[in-house]
């Protein structure tokens, strides 16, 4: 298959596709005589693979580390443990961070309860403050 026939079977853009070739994720296909790419299901199964990987929120080097696993299987899966346990420190620290910023947006919020005109608005009000460099609700903890 071409490229757009394999971009359109995985779900990714073609240039998704020929930024993983760059990146040495998705080895450079066979060429037919005109000179177009010919991809097969190696390829359609790599990048599935790499698809999942990506969302999980995996940064492409763990990609590559776990294509390295795969053409190595006899080691020592310790590392892919690893990989994934510090995927897992990302993402609970994203969560808390995504915890705090709801937490301000909330409070924010509390500050304009009722229609007023924009001169009145406590959440205007409390932005303009923070941007002159004034202590602001949501920002107090």
């Amino acid at each position: 298959m071409r490229i757009g026939e394999l971009a359109q079977a995985i779900g990714i853009d073609v240039e998704t596709i020929r930024y993983y070739e760059k990146f040495g994720l998705l080895p450079a296909p066979a060429r037919e005589a005109n000179g177009y790419r010919r991809y097969g299901v190696p390829q359609l199964e790599r990048l599935a693979f790499i698809r999942h990987c990506r969302a999980l929120d995996m940064p492409l080097a763990d990609v590559t580390r776990l294509f390295n696993f795969l053409d190595q299987p006899s080691r020592d899966c310790g590392d892919i443990n690893t990989l994934v346990d510090e995927q897992l420190a990302r993402v609970q620290a994203r969560l808390r961070s995504m915890r705090a910023l709801e937490k301000q947006l909330t409070t924010l919020r509390k500050q304009c309860t009722a229609p007023h005109t924009a001169n009145k608005c406590g959440i205007l009000q409390e932005l303009v403050s923070a941007a002159h460099g004034e202590a602001c609700v949501c920002h107090t903890t």
